[in-house]
Parts: structure tokens; C-alpha cells; sequence
């Protein structure tokens, strides 16, 4: 029998047996394995181009055929709960996110390993929001600091880690190993949800009012929005035909699958979640979250391997920092947020970060571990603090039988800051390069005496070339470049930090979520 774990409009007033416990962190753990999986290819992606002969341009696709499929799927995952019930739900999600991943691993083209990404993806997003429905429905609100200490930790430290177990696996293995690894996690969890989660039951009238209508305009929407962010920056935005059609098509299906929404008696994701105030100031805080969470995490890299040329080995080792501050800080953030007001722990989150971000722009092209270390620990406690109380901000007031469709809302609204984030920060990073590269142009004069001092040293060092005269310029050009990159990657740190800062004061027009 599946164990009642409500009696009341505001959830459980019990806490829930060790069974369901149990199956809970299995569960929690399934949702760590599917987060994971978005960025552990991150610092692999050159080992897998070789692997399965692939382009520059198609394999960026192995990460952004994952992230499109998992967001359509992240809003669908209330209606198959609802449907199939939370038990059988998850576990069909784990069991195919599991099949997908050992599909990735045996593709031997782009094609099929896109494809199977995708499903994997798809599959796997779903485990996500029913995660967080689950410890709302089965823990009693005076329970909940610790709860989602863990869910914090969980949601936070996964994309941090991703690239630096990525980069492990890849360098004592193979890439393949990447996916393989998740083959005996995803069966052990599969089983032990099936066994020890039993807690509510199926609704198979719901089936009968699916919108199908609703969910073609859903994936459309969701899909092209997601196409686009990812593909617009290097493609120069609406200067690509495929860019225009797709945002285009984009504004038509956001438009239909409101319409339709708004107007359905059983829509396929219900918006009315957003009519409670502290849910959706809490959404929109974890919109804002999921630019600094995913934009920090690619940010970094991207510093580090093309300044910095530091292998997959070597940024996985700088970034680790971030994952063991959160690691250390959470179960404190936990334990303070059923204590402390939530509004202050999520004020001095956003503040942390704010900082801890700004603490990195001033970089210089020798900037490495010593650099990165302490703006990481800063930041990887300001995360921790953001996650938790927003969460509950957003969940606290909702009453058990919302909390499922709304937690669906709710990480699509924080995966789709994460792509806004991605977007805007390769974008900006392009600006930024172009315009300090024009302003350090003019610096290559004949008649400052700094720049004969460097074209000598230069010409000495290429003196066993043909032309030393031509290649000292074009060293003198390439190191002009170097620089206009790391001023263009400190524009970043400061503007993104900024963002914290400037949204951290509007916490306060927030009603106080009351303590259990």
C-alpha cells in the first residue's frame, strides 16, 4: 500500500519512515546522476570529437541535444506523476536515462550519439523536479532545512563537479567511461525507489485529458528557445537564417502554448503556481541563480583552456574548490535556515556571490589555482546560501498537491537562466574581445620605445626563421589577442557580480516565510 504521507493542506506533520527516507536519497541521488550528466562532457568534448569523428560545429551538439531535451521534459514531469504515480514515474525515467547512457557509450557516429543524447536527456530531466516534489510531499516543513540542504548541495554541487569528473574519468580511462559509469548507479537506484517509494497512486483519468495539442506547442516553445539560445552566439544571432526561423517559430509556439494554457480545463503544465507571490519571486530568484550556477561553471573552462591552455585534468583540479565549499557549507546553510529568517540567508547569498564573482576581474593571463581559490570558495558559499532559501521560498507555501507541476516550473525557470546565462555570456565575451582588441591596436606604434624593446626580444628569439621582422608582429599581434581576451573575461566576472548586487535588495519586498 502506498504510505499516506499528507494529512494536512501543508503537507506531512510527521516525519517519514526510514523506508521512504531510504528511498527518498535514492531518489536524490538519481536526480545528483541526471544534473551531472549536463556538464560532465564539459572538459571532454575534444576526446569525444576524435572518438566519433565529428566537427567543430556538431560536437557542441552532444551538450545541446541533452540540455533541449531535459527542458521540455523538466515542466512535463507533474502530469506523469499525476498519470503513472511518483514511484513508477521516476523509476521509468531512471531506467531510460540509464539504457540512453549505455546507447551514448556504444555510438560509434555524431548522429546516433546526438540522438541518444537526447533520450538520455529526456529522460532523465524528469528526475529532477520529481525529486523535489517528493521531499515537499514526504518531510514536515520543521524538517526542511536539512532536506534541502541536501537538494541544494545536490542541484549546486553537480554542474560544479561535472567537468572535473569528467576530466578524471577521461584521463585514467576513456570517454566512453563517461557514460558507463552511470549503468550500476542507474540500476541500484531504479530498484531501491521501486521498493521503498511507494507513496501515493496512479490517476489514469488524467490520461484522458492529456493535451496533446498543449504538448506539441510546449516542446516547439521550449525547444526552439533552448535551439536558440544555445546556437545564436556563435552564429552571430539573427544574422543566421536558421536562427531567425527557429525564434520566429519560437514566438509563435510561446504564444499558442499560452493561449492554450490559459484556456484548457486541464492544461498540460498548470501556470497558476505563479499566482502565489513567494513562488514566483522565488522562481524568478532561481532564474537568477541559474546564470551565475551554469555561467560560472562554463566560464571557468573556457578561461583556463583557451588562456591558459590547461588540460581537462587541470581545470577539473582548479575547479574542485568550488564543489568542496559547498560541500562543507551546506549542512550548516541547512541547519540555519530553520532558525534564521530566509529572506537575510538569501540576501547574504546573492551578496557572496555577487562578490566572490567580482573578486575575479582583475585576471591576468597568468592567472591560475592562487587566482581562482578563495573568489571560488566565496562563491560556492553564496550559492549554497541562494539555493536553499529559495527553494523553500518558492515550495514553502504551496500546498502538497501543487508542489509536483510547480517544481516542474520552477527548475525550468532555473535551467532556462542557466541558458539566458550561456547566451548572453558568449555573446558579451565576443563584444568585449572585439572592442579591447581595437582600443589595444593603436598600442603596436613603431615609435614607442616599449614595443621596440618587445619586437627585438621577439625578432632574437625567431632570429632561425626567415622573416623574423614579420613573425615578431604576429607574435606581438597574438599576445595583443591574449590580453584583449582576459580583459573581455574580466568585463564578465565584473557584470555578472554586479547582477548579484543589484537584485540582492529586492529579497526584502518579499512577505517572511513563516517556520514550521
Amino acid at each position: 500500500m502506498a504510505e499516506a504521507v499528507t494529512d494536512t493542506a501543508s503537507g506531512p506533520r510527521e516525519a517519514p519512515s526510514r523506508r521512504t527516507q531510504l528511498g527518498f536519497v535514492a531518489a536524490v541521488f538519481g536526480m545528483f546522476m541526471a544534473i551531472l550528466d549536463i556538464q560532465i562532457v564539459a572538459s571532454s568534448l575534444n576526446e569525444i570529437q576524435a572518438g566519433v569523428s565529428a566537427s567543430a560545429d556538431e560536437i557542441s551538439w552532444v551538450q545541446t541535444s541533452y540540455l533541449i531535451a531535459e527542458i521540455i521534459m523538466i515542466p512535463l514531469s507533474g502530469m506523469l506523476t499525476r498519470i503513472l504515480s511518483t514511484r513508477v514515474a521516476f523509476v521509468v525515467s531512471c531506467l531510460g536515462f540509464t539504457l540512453a547512457s549505455l546507447g551514448c557509450a556504444m555510438a560509434n557516429s555524431i548522429e546516433s550519439l546526438i540522438v541518444l543524447r537526447a533520450i538520455q536527456g529526456f529522460m532523465g530531466g524528469a528526475m529532477i523536479p520529481i525529486a523535489y516534489a517528493i521531499s515537499f510531499s514526504v518531510f514536515p516543513r520543521r524538517m526542511m532545512g536539512s532536506v534541502q540542504a541536501v537538494m541544494g548541495l545536490v542541484a549546486t554541487l553537480a554542474p560544479s563537479v561535472g567537468p572535473t569528473v569528467g576530466g578524471y574519468i577521461t584521463e585514467f580511462a576513456s570517454w566512453h567511461w563517461l557514460f558507463l559509469a552511470n549503468a550500476v548507479p542507474g540500476v541500484l537506484v531504479s530498484l531501491a525507489v521501486w521498493r521503498l517509494l511507494d507513496i501515493d497512486r496512479p490517476d489514469r483519468r488524467a490520461l484522458r485529458h492529456l493535451d496533446l495539442i498543449g504538448l506539441a506547442l510546449l516542446a516547439l516553445f521550449l525547444g526552439t528557445l533552448e535551439f536558440s539560445l544555445e546556437e545564436g552566439p556563435g552564429d552571430d544571432w539573427f544574422a543566421s537564417r536558421t536562427i531567425l526561423i527557429a525564434a520566429f517559430v519560437c514566438a509563435l509556439a510561446s504564444l499558442g502554448f499560452f493561449w492554450r494554457t490559459l484556456r484548457h480545463r486541464h492544461p498540460i503544465v498548470d501556470l497558476r503556481a505563479f499566482a502565489n507571490l513567494n513562488f514566483a519571486v522565488g522562481a524568478w530568484l532561481g532564474f537568477v541563480v541559474g546564470i551565475g550556477l551554469y555561467g560560472l561553471v562554463y566560464l571557468l573552462p573556457l578561461f583556463l583552456g583557451n588562456v591558459r591552455g590547461y588540460s581537462a585534468l587541470q581545470i577539473g583540479e582548479v575547479m574542485i574548490v568550488t564543489g568542496v565549499a559547498m560541500f562543507l557549507t551546506a549542512p550548516l546553510v541547512g541547519r540555519a535556515s530553520d532558525k534564521v529568517d530566509l529572506r537575510v540567508l538569501l540576501l547574504l547569498g546573492m551578496t557572496l556571490t555577487g562578490i566572490g564573482t567580482i573578486m575575479n576581474a582583475n585576471l591576468t593571463a597568468e592567472a591560475g589555482f592562487d587566482a581562482f581559490f578563495w573568489p571560488q570558495v566565496v562563491r560556492g558559499v553564496g550559492l549554497v546560501m541562494c539555493l536553499i532559501p529559495t527553494s523553500r521560498i518558492a515550495f514553502g507555501t504551496l500546498p502538497p498537491s501543487e508542489v509536483g507541476n510547480a517544481s516542474g516550473l520552477f527548475n525550468v525557470m532555473r535551467n532556462l537562466g542557466g541558458a539566458v546565462g550561456l547566451a548572453l555570456l558568449d555573446t558579451i565575451r565576443d563584444w568585449r574581445e572585439d572592442y579591447h582588441w581595437n582600443q589595444l591596436i593603436p598600442a603596436i606604434d613603431s615609435g614607442r620605445e616599449v614595443v621596440n624593446a618587445a619586437q627585438a626580444q621577439y625578432q632574437q628569439l625567431l632570429a632561425a626563421t626567415g622573416d623574423p621582422q614579420t613573425a615578431s608582429l604576429g607574435m606581438l599581434s597574438r599576445t595583443l589577442l591574449e590580453q584583449a581576451m582576459v580583459m573581455a573575461y574580466n568585463d564578465i566576472f565584473l557584470w555578472l557580480g554586479m547582477l548579484y548586487l543589484l537584485v540582492a535588495p529586492l529579497i526584502l519586498l518579499l512577505k517572511r516565510p513563516a517556520h514550521a
